[in-house]
């Protein structure tokens, strides 16, 4: 990690901003701008936690903040611990710190028995840039607090990023919804991690969500897949920035017009390909279509590829799909608050009748797509390929990327769509 102190700025100083706030130390606005009122934020936490109150986020500080980050600690059994005073004394939910630590009797506490902590906080934060490295947080905060979900890695970007996927429930109705295809569209990144965040909180507290849906009978039910972020890299270049040891950088350069500025217009992956036109569903239409829209090769958006599948990120998410029996699939992108439900009239009928339901369920509308945008997505290739239900949900309204600020109510209108796909 980088020293972070007062005059810096950046998605990682974002992060801690949201992690102060909701530990009650007051940060100032979540900017990504290490200002004065972070630097006093800082310095208070540094007093509670017995550090050095410089106000600088060093290599001490950082570790102290880690476990919040993650959203959990691991404890030691002491003489006269129970589960219910741990719960107490680190402000947290009983049920909770039992799912935390499945196979430990509550009545039979060892001393030196290690345990996770689960912080009454939570994980996914939704008030910021979310970054690859934040997803990788996340995951590993979720996974330990509740260690019945599955976490796996079902491929690799270009650049060697890993392409995550997180499984919820063992039922044999399957289903995959996937986000970030479009790296200017990484907000439906949180809105997927916080459904799972959410999702797990009520199966361990035994409780029903929107709707009256009960997590533990979905679970029983269905298996829902999620590949959380399909462009690692492209998001990275949206909110980070091209780095110089990027291997792709003259090339980068070149591909968006000789700017370095990615945060506007870039949807594509590190190679230039659009992945959401890189899948076998009408590929040489969509590449017979470039022309027309001022497509000459690699580039920021709607370049296919030089075949179908070129690309790692979309190949790993079609051999995902292989590799299952899925019932049907959900692609987030935004924006435009539309479900586009067909495929060159090949969506079975029941397909339009779920589309509607989910329309009922979102307020969103149901449309079919047009011009270039009509061939080789991921849902196209889905609905080609197995002739079964298919969706690509368009959330929020405006520009891409969206802002963040819209968050709450695309979590809102989508919530009990996305339950209602797991059993539909």
């Amino acid at each position: 990690m980088r020293i972070l102190q007062a005059g810096m700025s950046g998605t990682d100083i974002m992060e801690i901003q949201a992690l102060l706030k909701k530990m009650g130390y007051d940060p100032g606005p979540i900017d990504g701008v290490f200002g004065s009122k972070m630097k006093q934020a800082v310095i208070r936490f540094q007093k509670k936690f017995g550090l050095a109150p410089d106000g600088v986020i060093g290599t001490n500080t950082f570790q102290k903040m880690m476990p919040f980050l993650l959203g959990y600690d691991q404890y030691i059994i002491k003489p006269g611990d129970t589960f219910f005073k741990i719960a107490r004394r680190f402000h947290t939910n009983l049920s909770l710190l039992l799912s935390a630590n499945p196979g430990i009797s509550s009545n039979d506490l060892r001393i030196g028995q290690r345990i996770v902590i689960p912080y009454g906080i939570n994980v996914v934060d939704t008030n910021i840039s979310y970054t690859y490295e934040v997803l990788e947080h996340d995951i590993q905060g979720l996974k330990a607090r509740y260690p019945f979900i599955e976490t796996g890695i079902a491929g690799k970007s270009i650049l060697n990023r890993n392409l995550y996927y997180i499984r919820l429930g063992t039922g044999p109705n399957q289903v995959f919804y996937n986000g970030a295809h479009h790296a200017l569209e990484w907000i439906t990144t949180p809105l997927l991690m916080k459904f799972i965040e959410d999702f797990s909180k009520a199966y361990a507290e035994r409780r029903t969500m929107t709707g009256g849906y009960n997590p533990r009978t979905i679970w029983d039910e269905s298996s829902i897949y999620i590949i959380p972020m399909v462009n690692p890299d492209g998001v990275d270049l949206v909110l980070n920035g091209l780095q110089p040891d990027n291997p792709y950088y003259d090339n980068l350069i070149r591909f968006n017009n000789g700017s370095t500025d990615f945060s506007t217009v870039w949807q594509a992956n590190n190679r230039g390909v659009d992945l959401n036109h890189n899948y076998n569903a009408a590929w040489e239409q969509s590449k017979a279509a470039e022309s027309e829209y001022g497509i000459t090769g690699p580039g920021p958006t709607r370049y296919s590829g030089p075949y179908p599948e070129s690309e790692p990120e979309s190949k790993t998410v079609a051999d995902f799909t292989r590799s299952h029996n899925f019932r049907l699939v959900l692609a987030y992108h935004s924006q435009g608050e539309v479900i586009y439900w067909n495929f060159m009239n090949m969506a079975p009928p029941e397909a339009r009748l779920i589309g509607e339901a989910f329309s009922r369920d979102s307020g969103y509308a149901l449309d079919q797509t047009t011009g270039i945008a009509s061939f080789a997505g991921y849902k196209d290739w889905f609905i080609a390929a197995y002739k079964r239900p298919g969706f690509t949900i368009e959330v929020g309204n405006g520009r891409n990327p969206l802002p963040i600020s819209q968050f709450d109510k695309i979590y809102n209108d989508n919530i009990k769509l996305l339950l209602h796909a797991s059993i539909i």
